[in-house]
């Protein structure tokens, strides 16, 4: 645990040499990316880390929003020592990362953003979500598991029977989930402002991997991101929805090393 402007939160770090830090998404934890750190630990010093409010760091004591939780991840960079590192974050940790790359620049080597976009969330996606957060609060998230895993994860994974165990894994993470928690974690995604004015600032080499599956953020929105950032280059992650990492882990450690191999 690390404290953090009056919160503990949790990292995980294994590996030595060149830092990566991994941001995850909304409902999940660091644990979303084990594959690749696993994988990338052999040459690179893997750290990742809970959102404050999520997984395994502390409840905020306080209302936050994008700014803070990218306040928390610069100050957990610095103190842990890892500046430059390579950022990779995921959706709601792409949030994040973009904004870390426009105003603390000094901290990153190269920025990857996966599954996510600069802009705000779409206005007709709120009422949506806060209609399931009502629900969450009076009955628990198992009546939204259903409609949970078809946001999160495409097709071809919720379809594939060799991966019917992971499923149940995933499911069983979002039954556990604590709704107070959820809810603020879920107000900060759907009140952030958008970043498209910051984008033009970023000179952080940057990569977009976008699952061509995911119903979230739908590619679209990636592709504008990617070309309001100067040199970004965008990857397609075949069969994969908003959660890549976990659906395609294999597909998306190849490019996370060929892109750090391009920009040691």
């Amino acid at each position: 645990m690390l404290g953090v402007d009056g919160v503990e939160l949790h990292y995980e770090e294994r590996g030595q040499g060149v830092p990566i830090v991994f941001s995850h998404g909304l409902l999940w934890s660091g644990t979303m990316f084990d594959a690749q750190t696993a994988a990338l630990s052999s040459r690179f010093r893997c750290i990742s880390y809970d959102h404050r409010g999520q997984g395994r760091s502390s409840t905020s004591p306080e209302p936050y929003d994008m700014e803070r939780l990218t306040a928390d991840a610069a100050t957990l960079i610095e103190k842990l020592g890892a500046v430059p590192c390579h950022f990779v974050g995921l959706s709601m940790g792409g949030f994040v990362g973009m904004r870390l790359a426009a105003r603390r620049p000094e901290l990153l080597r190269t920025l990857t953003l996966i599954e996510s976009a600069a802009d705000e969330e779409p206005r007709w996606n709120v009422p949506k979500y806060r209609a399931m957060s009502l629900l969450a609060r009076a009955f628990g998230y198992g009546p939204l598991v259903g409609m949970v895993m078809k946001i999160m994860f495409g097709r071809t994974f919720l379809r594939d029977p060799a991966r019917k165990r992971l499923r149940e894994e995933k499911r069983a993470e979002l039954l556990a989930l604590e709704v107070p928690r959820t809810d603020a974690a879920l107000d900060a995604v759907i009140r952030r402002r958008p970043v498209f004015d910051d984008l033009p600032r970023i000179r952080t080499p940057t990569q977009v991997l976008h699952g061509d599956e995911d119903r979230a953020i739908v590619m679209a929105r990636a592709q504008k991101t990617a070309q309001a950032i100067a040199g970004a280059r965008l990857v397609v992650i075949p069969r994969a929805g908003h959660t890549s990492s976990v659906e395609e882990p294999d597909a998306i450690t190849r490019a996370l090393t060929a892109f750090f191999e391009a920009h040691p």
